[in-house]
């Protein structure tokens, strides 16, 4: 906890005046140490692994006896989807289409191709749409030899007929990389810092910690994947967080080592105040970000583990850069750290009698004066605010996106469309049964019979045995599409209803990658409220030891899941009800991406409590030095809002980035958690924070066992002491 008077003979004294005094040594081993994880971390680190599913769910057993019965069906397929307006059969048409197909066959990436013109079942009646599939030989192809399959098929395409390649591959070999958004984010980060300190130096300190701390947070990441495998999207998780909280815990360090020179300070005794206050801080934040990350272990899915195991390495490093890395810089800087700076003028008023003179109110101590005057009102409308954005998530369905929720100009889109025109929506969304072979249902005519029957189900395959005979395996085709909530209803009648009821039925697993999808979707909605208790008990705790208060730790809890809650509204009604998501890139309406909102819930309570902190240990602050409340949060607001403000635009400024990115699922994460930033920022840290604490008063600060806080036995006379900005 900071104090008015910040020890000087402490851990955190001791680490500063060290990288201060040692500053080249500790320059030197951070760059020697970045460069050396880079290298060994992108070189030699862990591959992506996207793999949801797992468990004891029933698509996970399906697909456990696939694995193990089916091997010849391991490897992964694309599917070139063909529609000729004067069908196949125009003789202009087969040539173009004999020629790509011979190509796709002639690839070294691919299998035997089955022209549709050798098997019937592969064409329409009225022939003008006809699909085969392309199997690949190796598991693992990288998606930039798979590029060139798919441009052979979009440069096909015209004179009245439309090729389209589909695919898990092929959707990621024709997803653009992010391009320049990152450049894009530290760009306005870059203008808001100057803008905040008005001075270059100023303004590239933080951008540089940050991008030092966030290049080597990410390779250290890439190799704790050999012993916790992440998805292919957690770099890009890593980038977000990493240089938004490596950039502000930077800014908030910055801003009082700046102070303290302003109060008179050397630069090192400026350095070791800002690490002992301000770094303490950062150190409270970070971990408390910590321990909302590795609450995603609670979800007990693989995957999550791996982002919350990776993101939180990359948070460790940014935390460790700030105490360490920045103090180096700041010995170097000096008192230069103003320096290149663009002429300001001063607020300040002399008293022309030389009588004591006071600085101006600042906006933000004249903000806090309107919510403290009317609290019960602000905090009303404030709640109200908050309740109205967040009651769209109360309809929010979760899936994971394909084919049909991608760019309209993709080629995966196309074959997606053609499919769904000539075979049925329900084609990109295979059921797949499968099952043991035994004495008690060795015959599944009955199972498919009754499958076929369904209400909902376009057609189903006859069952196939496995070689060594001790499974087999059927597929069913729904009537409606992969993101449609009538595939989960049919899913579950199915399990439900339609299976136990067959003969033999009670031993068949539904799998495939819907029904993955599904049970995954499910899953994760059945464990978030266990993930939502462990992060918020564990902050709690947290906050209570940092400010020694039970009162505002649990006001930091609620004000931080009114502001998630508002965040998952806005998404859902952009997302999935698609106001102004055509706008903002989303081709279509679509559900919440699956692992967006688990994701969310630990970042942004994490965040949160970062600007919680900074804030209420100024408020701490004020209060142990003058005992009044209302003026400990005027000067609290007062001193961080300037700051606060600035790790909010910068923040928000990064996220938004990710909506500039062609992933809709990053881009629904970027969007989420700009709009909950930019809700904590204003109406949490404005409105309530004031207004909630102004309605507690002396209560604010209750705590078992523990007397009151008594006020200063010295307060400050009439005249009040200017506040820092």
């Amino acid at each position: 906890m900071t104090t008015e008077t910040p020890r000087t003979d402490g851990a955190l004294a001791r680490l500063a005046r060290f990288c201060y005094r040692r500053r080249r040594l500790v320059l030197l081993t951070w760059i020697v140490g970045v460069v050396a994880v880079a290298f060994v971390g992108f070189s030699y680190g862990a591959a992506s692994d996207n793999d949801y599913s797992g468990g004891k769910s029933d698509s996970a057993k399906a697909q456990a006896l696939i694995e193990k019965h089916f091997p010849e069906q391991q490897g992964d397929t694309l599917t070139l989807a063909i529609k000729a307006e004067r069908g196949i059969d125009d003789p202009a048409a087969r040539q173009k289409i004999e020629k790509v197909i011979a190509e796709l066959d002639a690839s070294p990436l691919t299998g035997p191709v089955t022209s549709p013109y050798q098997d019937e079942n592969l064409v329409t009646k009225d022939r003008r749409i006809a699909r085969t599939t392309i199997p690949l030989t190796d598991k693992d192809v990288p998606k930039t030899e798979v590029k060139p399959l798919v441009d052979i098929v979009k440069d096909a395409s015209g004179d009245g007929v439309t090729l389209g390649l589909g695919g898990d591959k092929a959707e990621k070999a024709e997803t653009p990389p992010q391009g320049p958004a990152e450049g894009v984010g530290l760009l306005t980060a870059a203008v808001i810092l100057f803008i905040a300190f008005g001075s270059l130096v100023a303004m590239g300190l933080p951008i540089v910690t940050g991008l030092m701390a966030v290049l080597g947070g990410i390779a250290l990441m890439k190799l704790v994947g050999h012993l916790v495998p992440s998805p292919d999207f957690t770099v890009l998780v890593c980038s977000l967080i990493g240089l938004g909280v490596g950039i502000d815990y930077a800014l908030f360090i910055l801003t009082r080592y700046r102070d303290s020179l302003r109060d008179g300070d050397e630069p090192e005794s400026a350095t070791v105040k800002a690490i002992t206050t301000a770094g303490h801080a950062v150190l409270f934040a970070g971990t408390t970000v910590l321990i909302a990350l590795l609450g995603l272990i609670a979800m007990g899915q693989a995957m999550m583990a791996g982002v919350a195991v990776g993101a939180s390495v990359t948070v460790l490093v940014t935390m460790i850069a700030a105490v360490t890395l920045l103090p180096a810089f700041l010995g170097f800087i000096g008192y230069k750290i103003n320096a290149l700076r663009l002429p300001r003028r001063t607020s300040r008023q002399a008293g022309g009698d030389g009588a004591a003179t006071r600085e101006r109110r600042t906006p933000a101590e004249r903000w806090a004066g309107v919510v403290q005057r009317r609290p019960l009102i602000a905090a009303i409308l404030a709640g109200a605010s908050l309740l109205v954005l967040a009651a769209p998530a109360l309809s929010m369905r979760l899936s994971l996106p394909d084919a049909s929720v991608q760019p309209h100009d993709r080629s995966s889109y196309t074959s997606h469309r053609i499919i769904s025109e000539g075979f049925g929506p329900g084609y990109g969304a295979p059921l797949i049964f499968a099952t043991e072979v035994g004495s008690t249902n060795g015959d599944l005519g009955p199972v498919v019979e009754a499958v076929r029957k369904t209400e909902g189900i376009a057609y189903a395959t006859p069952p196939r045995i496995s070689k060594d005979g001790q499974a087999a395996v059927f597929m069913a085709f729904p009537r409606t599409g992969y993101q449609d909530e009538a595939t989960a209803d049919l899913v579950h009648r199915l399990r439900d209803d339609v299976l136990p009821k067959a003969p033999g039925g009670e031993q068949v697993y539904l799998g495939g990658p819907n029904a993955g999808a599904i049970d995954f979707a499910e899953d994760t909605s059945s464990r978030l409220p266990l993930m939502i208790t462990v992060v918020i008990v564990l902050s709690l705790l947290l906050l209570v030891v940092l400010v020694r208060s039970v009162t505002i730790a649990l006001q930091a809890a609620a004000m931080n899941l009114l502001s998630i809650g508002a965040a998952y509204g806005v998404l859902v009604a952009i997302v999935q009800w698609g106001w102004l998501g055509s706008a903002l890139g989303f081709p279509t309406e679509m559900p919440v991406t699956t692992w967006v909102p688990m994701m969310m819930f630990p970042l942004l309570f994490g965040l949160s409590m970062d600007y919680e902190v900074f804030l209420v240990s100024r408020i701490r602050e004020e209060y142990e030095r003058t005992g009044d409340t209302r003026t400990a949060v005027t000067r609290g607001l007062a001193g961080t809002a300037k700051v606060i403000t600035a790790a909010a635009a910068i923040m928000i400024a990064i996220f938004t980035t990710a909506v500039l990115g062609p992933d809709v699922s990053v881009k629904q994460i970027g969007l989420g958690m700009a709009v909950a930033v930019l809700v904590d920022a204003t109406i949490i840290r404005m409105v309530l924070v004031p207004a909630v604490m102004e309605l507690c008063g002396k209560a604010n600060w209750w705590m078992p066992g523990r007397r009151a806080l008594k006020a200063d036995p010295t307060p400050p006379d009439g005249v009040e002491e200017p506040v820092r900005v």
